[in-house]
């Protein structure tokens, strides 16, 4: 059995593993490496594998970082089978077209500014709306938790609820190659404790690998009641100024989760006025559409409200699918709340946002989510006085609230918990952190062998 990491190694995004065992090539997840525009080389360059040997792709959730590199997979060879959950294969529908008309709008602009040169390799797009759509069409058989599917002679898997987004997933790979029995877990992105849209994530009893997650393995996250109540104070404050709240929002998960504290807020009169709220996100609106889909994947009280009420409308909600409505907000100066993606503010509509607001010392950014070093919301994050926003030097001096209680990954005590409930534990790889997270999380197991594998690096099991 071997072990390979061609993603997420020694970084954050990015997500892909290979094991080849019993004949059979399985790969997990296949995501984009998201950050600086350096990364785009890293997504077009060589998997480190051939595609066309892959027969199965296992799928632990749908974020970008996990499958936006599928349809280069497809367009490469890839002619082989993609499981997940039911909710996971629906969500990734969505994430992968809206990932490929995203690259393909850049590679027009791209093209647009360099019209003056020969077109070059770098200026196309990373993958095709064709090649997403033939990667959606290998989409198979949807897994159930908690429930083994063979994918293979001796070889079967078995998802755990990871509690991260709805239909996340840990996965548990069982190989039997004659008298030998082995198990590799794969942790996927654990989930953060106590949400109310999620459970508690599942802990797999048993595996002699494990192949986990550090986005948040050096720092604990701040408790979710009092990050809530700062999204509030933070949205009176700014309205008090007659500004603006912008919150750049993850699609999946973080949009339908301040939907969710919105409606309790408003449902209570937690605030004196009216809350208008601009979801400006197409992506964010049909994942939500998808969220009411799958109630299998909430805790009881949820899915029963579910089937009564919508926990994520608003009374003053606009959705903006259309270009031109979301070009209308900018021309509402004050007392607006406006999601819109992407989180990272790597593209999207909140760098129009952002544009028209950044500069406003009566206006609020609100960043609930991870920002990878070299991404817009990073700078922004890490200080910065100006920052480059579609071609123009913007100057910051809007009020910037990073509320990291709302993050959907585990923090260092959860992660170990999780981590501390697997038994038999020969190696530990680590996976998907910063290096400074990585190395803490390390110094805190000492149970088994850790491993903090390099790209591309492979492991004889």
């Amino acid at each position: 059995m071997i072990l390979s990491f061609h993603g997420a190694a020694q970084t954050v995004t990015g997500s892909c593993h290979l094991v080849q065992c019993g004949g059979r090539r399985i790969l997990i997840d296949c995501g984009l490496f998201q950050g600086g525009h350096e990364l785009a080389e890293e997504n077009a360059a060589d998997f480190g594998f051939d595609p066309a040997s892959i027969d199965v792709v296992l799928l632990t959730h749908a974020h970008l970082d996990h499958c936006g590199r599928l349809p280069l997979l497809s367009r490469r060879g890839f002619r082989g089978e993609i499981i997940a959950t039911a909710a996971t294969l629906d969500l990734a529908r969505l994430v992968i077209l809206d990932s490929a008309s995203l690259h393909l709008e850049d590679a027009r602009r791209r093209q647009r500014h360099a019209a003056h040169r020969s077109r070059h390799a770098k200026d196309e797009a990373l993958y095709s709306m064709v090649d997403a759509l033939d990667a959606i069409g290998r989409f198979g058989r949807p897994a159930s938790y908690d429930q083994a599917i063979e994918i293979g002679p001796g070889i079967r898997a078995t998802f755990f609820d990871a509690g991260h987004i709805a239909g996340s997933a840990s996965i548990l790979l069982e190989v039997h190659e004659g008298a030998e029995k082995r198990s590799i877990l794969f942790s996927g992105d654990v989930g953060n404790d106590g949400r109310p849209l999620l459970r508690t994530p599942s802990i797999p009893r048993f595996a002699d690998f494990v192949v986990m997650e550090t986005t948040y393995g050096d720092r604990r996250h701040r408790d979710y009641a009092a990050s809530v109540e700062e999204l509030y104070q933070a949205i009176d404050a700014t309205f008090a100024r007659g500004g603006n709240v912008l919150i750049p929002t993850f699609a999946l998960e973080r949009t339908q989760e301040v939907l969710f504290a919105l409606h309790q807020a408003v449902a209570r009169g937690q605030f004196r006025r009216s809350l208008p709220v601009f979801l400006d996100s197409p992506m964010a609106a049909s994942a939500t559409e998808i969220y009411r889909k799958h109630p299998e994947c909430f805790p009881a009280d949820v899915a029963r409200m579910l089937a009564s009420t919508d926990p994520f409308s608003l009374p003053m909600l606009r959705i903006t699918p259309e270009t031109s409505d979301s070009a209308a907000i900018n021309r509402v100066s004050g007392g607006a709340i406006i999601l819109a993606g992407s989180g990272m503010c790597t593209g999207g509509r909140i760098r129009h946002h952002l544009r028209h607001n950044l500069a406003n010392p009566n206006a609020s950014i609100v960043f609930v989510g991870f920002a990878a070093r070299g991404t817009l919301a990073r700078q922004i994050i890490d200080g910065a006085r100006t920052v480059r926003i579609l071609g123009e030097q913007v100057p910051v001096r809007a009020h910037v609230h990073t509320i990291n209680g709302f993050s959907a990954h585990a923090d260092q005590p959860e992660l170990l918990r999780w981590r501390g409930g697997v038994q038999g534990v020969r190696r530990t790889f680590l996976v998907h952190g910063e290096a400074g997270a990585m190395n803490a999380f390390a110094g805190e197991l000492a149970d088994a062998a850790v491993v903090q594998p390099r790209l591309h690096e492979a492991f004889r099991l």
